[in-house]
């Protein structure tokens, strides 16, 4: 083989090593853009959701749907970006970022059922059902309790690991 043939191939393997170092960073990167957004949704979910108990308590029924409806939506978004992460850039995360997004989504699972329970407690709370209503409520209380131990690993793992999550 002519050394002209050995350069070409040597340049060739350069490229293609290049070409991965930056897919991978750039990964890393949208990865790194996108956490901030999906942490801001879950605080606002969090946020939403207390109001829609606290307007619960007050018998606003109709403003705590709203906020209930919103922090649905804020945990769902939340959700799909990080499945839109786990399916996009499964290869490209660390063993600590898949924990991270593995307990998110569990802990966003749950807080889902908790906003669905705590919606069917306001209509049956609105529609005088008291027993029912409150049977809901109860159980989006506890379902929230259970979400609540997945989101305190979640801040764990990112204390303990506080250089990869800037």
């Amino acid at each position: 083989m002519s050394s002209y043939i050995k350069l070409i191939i040597f340049i060739v393997v350069l490229l293609l090593i290049s070409v991965a170092v930056v897919y991978i960073d750039s990964s890393m990167e949208t990865i790194n853009e996108s956490m901030p957004k999906i942490s801001d949704s879950i605080v606002q979910g969090d946020k939403d959701y207390n109001e829609s108990v606290e307007l619960l308590n007050s018998q606003n029924f109709d403003e705590s749907r709203e906020k209930a409806i919103s922090a649905g939506d804020n945990y769902n978004n939340s959700l799909q970006g990080l499945q839109n992460i786990k399916d996009k850039y499964k290869k490209d995360l660390k063993e600590v970022h898949k924990d991270y997004i593995d307990t998110t989504i569990k802990e966003l699972e749950l807080k889902l059922k908790a906003v669905d329970n705590l919606k069917d407690s306001i209509y049956y709370l609105e529609m005088y059902e008291n027993y029912t209503g409150s049977a809901y409520g109860t159980d989006a209380n506890e379902i929230m309790y259970d979400a609540l131990k997945y989101q305190n690993e979640r801040n764990e793992i990112v204390q303990n690991n506080s250089g990869l999550f800037n």
